[in-house]
């Protein structure tokens, strides 16, 4: 194997193989005791938890008890408020002690399938004995507090990805820490059981990368924590940065890296950084339900994960509906243009309403917004409005707070109604008490209009987008920008935005994006083979977008494909509209050549295609039939009649195995045994860019067998 020592400890020789089965042994051993201080630690954890379960409840049955007798006399009630923060500081340790042993078992329970995977010895000093790491998807140390398994995103886990033996580093709380690589050894284990392992000097190896790439496909993806490659790991490890680009060829493990990313930074970021920082833009429903395991199978809760339609609505008023959609960069640029120097018109504005009462009119909203006129055009400026709005709201519901027949409402409301509000049975008993219930009222009550002073509802979008721009009906993109800009309208918390598919989205999106998400850092990756929509951003336009917001983009590139045999790769490869780099040559075995059936008559196509839905039904793993679009799926599966595989739509979830027909769009990202693609014709297909890289899209989702079949003459882009 060229470039890599290969050793698997079964050697011709006499010597060696005497060799290598005592390494092979002492291995097992190492194994079967680090495999049994794991069920120690578990049955000791569960036993921590069933005891502090035990006394928590204890300890909370004596002190309310306790607290229930106090209350019986006024003069105790000031310590028996004191014995309330005691009880709560007591229940919150008790809470600590519980999270850390759930920590802990989750822990164990990500590694009893796997201990570990790898093994690295590390020399510190010349002359000092060498230290050995076992490095597993989690790490875990027993209750001496002796590290059995490092975690493979703990820093010094990177000499292993790194693959460098020899003298290399690695950073650990912003210092460098030289060290001297003796060894890296991969395992493959399943439970305490050591089925084989290999030493390495270069690359992490084919022999194992291989046995996780030749598992069949399932319904949803798999981690690629034992298989990680050195440019994967640079992406994975990659400092934080404003915006980084990766462009990776089909079956690079652009999507497990990402992943990979967003549980290393989980790790390394885990007492500053919260899933719900984090959000992962998904092509459709049916690429979240596939990756939605990934995560929590490495002990990590998922990010918010929403599709880029999902994250539309989000952003809508209620009840407001758009003829257009889309819009061009061309036009976001006029906008912006236009919001540097936008002055605001009386007209600009509309009532403040809720329950069909107009609270404050759109005429008070202009001498409210007068008052700060010197202020800077944009977010600033409408901040203040706003400020001054909310108090002016507050006063007006002051104001119908005195009103006696507001205050007669809430006295007549049943004790229910009391409870529902308030929360406690109310007395009107003293004028203070009238008002103030009065008006807690009234705000619940009038709720949306603090929701439409708080998003700017108040504000008419269109009107000042037609005056400014010229643009007589607002799409719903331009709407959107037009508001950000103006409004600042934002969600500065998210510190990380992961978009898969980028290719796949227009400037005019990830302008959006770029400024909704003001503060993040993104991490974008694509494939620019793979834009398979008509209009959608080259990666020369995503620089230019996120250059504009971010100020410096940086990238990395993924360019040898690990999912098809090498038949299926060479040929998705000189489909390929941007080669530059690419390396054809698969690390999977070799398998069937693809397949081509050009049919003459439709007559011939059908009963071709009938032909392989029905052997499809005897294949091992996953068969695909891909469709060009939605409309394609649907007649395919009419054709086809009762042999037709399930059709996939955006709500449905993969089955595990067995035959499905779906449209391309849905199929991006997946990966499957077999691809059928259901009519590659000359018609569906025609020699132009958009289809070369629909064709790609499509044949890069095999593993193992492709069968393109065309009702009629084939594309020309396959001959």
């Amino acid at each position: 194997m060229t470039g890599t020592e290969l050793h698997n400890i079964a050697a011709a020789s006499q010597n060696t193989e005497n060799s290598a089965d005592a390494v092979f042994q002492e291995e097992q051993n190492h194994l079967t005791s680090t495999y049994e201080a794991i069920e120690k630690i578990e049955r000791n954890v569960l036993e921590n938890m069933r005891k502090t379960a035990q006394e928590a409840e204890e300890d909370k049955r004596n002190m309310a008890d306790e607290l229930a007798s106090n209350f019986a006399s006024d003069g105790e009630k000031q310590e028996t408020y004191i014995e309330y923060a005691n009880m709560n500081s007591v229940i919150d340790s008790y809470n600590r002690t519980q999270r850390a042993n759930a920590e802990k078992l989750t822990a164990v329970r990500i590694l009893k399938p796997q201990p570990y995977f790898a093994k690295v010895v590390l020399q510190y000093k010349p002359g000092a004995a060498p230290k050995e790491l076992y490095i597993g998807n989690a790490g875990l140390s027993d209750d001496s507090y002796r590290r059995l398994i490092v975690d493979w995103r703990s820093p010094v886990a990177e000499v292993y990805y790194n693959q460098a033996d020899g003298k290399t580093s690695y950073e650990a709380n912003g210092r460098t820490i030289n060290v001297d690589l003796k060894l890296r050894r991969q395992f493959d284990i399943t439970g305490s059981k050591l089925n084989a392992c290999f030493d390495t000097t270069i690359a992490i190896q084919d022999e194992l990368l291989l046995a996780s790439l030749s598992r069949q496909r399932t319904s949803q993806m798999q981690a690629i924590t034992t298989t990680i490659q050195k440019e994967q790991n640079v992406v994975i490890r990659h400092k934080d940065v404003p915006a980084l680009l990766v462009n990776g060829i089909a079956g690079s493990g652009k999507t497990s890296v990402l992943l990979q990313r967003i549980a290393y930074l989980f790790y390394q970021k885990r007492e500053s950084l919260d899933p719900r920082q984090v959000f992962l833009i998904t092509p459709n429903p049916v690429f979240r339900d596939y990756i939605d395991n990934v995560l929590p199978d490495m002990g990590e809760r998922n990010p918010n994960i929403l599709t880029w339609n999902e994250f539309a609505e989000g952003t809508i008023p209620p009840g407001r509906d758009f003829k257009r959609f889309d819009t061009s960069f061309e036009t976001l640029q006029l906008i912006d243009e236009a919001v540097d120097s936008l002055e605001l018109q009386d007209k600009d504005f509309r009532d403040i309403k809720s329950q069909g009462t107009v609270l404050i009119n759109a005429q008070q909203i202009a001498k409210a917004a007068a008052k700060f006129k010197n202020a800077p055009a944009g977010p600033h400026r409408i901040t203040l409005i706003r400020e001054e709005l909310e108090t002016r709201l507050q006063s007006r519901l002051g104001q119908m707070a005195n009103n006696t027949a507001a205050q007669d409402v809430v006295s007549e409301l049943s004790y229910n109604d009391q409870l529902s509000i308030f929360g406690e049975p109310i007395t009107m008993d003293t004028e203070e008490n009238a008002k103030a219930f009065t008006l807690k009222f009234l705000t619940q009550q009038y709720e949306s209009a603090f929701e439409a002073v708080k998003n700017d509802y108040w504000l008419r979008i269109d009107r000042i987008g037609k005056r400014i721009a010229g643009i007589e009906d607002l799409s719903f993109l331009e709407w959107l920008y037009l508001k950000i800009r103006i409004t600042g309208m934002s969600n500065p918390d998210t510190k990380y935005v992961m978009i898969d598919e980028v290719q796949d989205y227009t400037t005019a999106q990830l302008a959006i994006l770029s400024r909704y998400f003001r503060r993040a850092n993104f991490l974008l990756l694509g494939d620019e083979n793979q834009a398979i929509k008509p209009g959608t951003a080259s990666f020369d336009e995503i620089r230019h977008v996120f250059e504009a917001t971010r100020g410096e983009v940086s990238e990395c590139h993924l360019m040898t494909s690990y999912r098809s045999t090498p038949a299926i790769t060479e040929l998705f490869a000189k489909l390929a509209i941007t080669a530059d780099g690419m390396q054809i040559s698969s690390v999977q075995r070799a398998d069937t050549e693809p397949e081509f059936h050009e049919c003459a008559t439709e007559s011939e196509y059908i009963q071709d295609l009938v032909q392989a839905a029905r052997e499809s039904k005897e294949l091992k793993g996953t068969t695909a039939f891909v469709a060009l679009n939605t409309e394609a799926a649907t007649r395919t599966a009419q054709l086809l009649g009762d042999d037709s595989p399930a059709l996939i739509g955006e709500g449905d979830t993969l089955p595990n195995s067995g035959s499905i027909l779906l449209a391309l769009p849905l199929a991006k990202g997946l990966e499957f045994d077999h691809v059928v693609i259901v009519n590659a014709s000359k018609e569906d297909f025609p020699d132009n860019d958009l289809s070369r890289r629909r064709l790609y899209t499509a044949i890069s989702r095999a593993t193992s067998t492709v069968s393109v079949f065309s009702n009629g003459e084939l594309s020309p882009l396959l001959k």
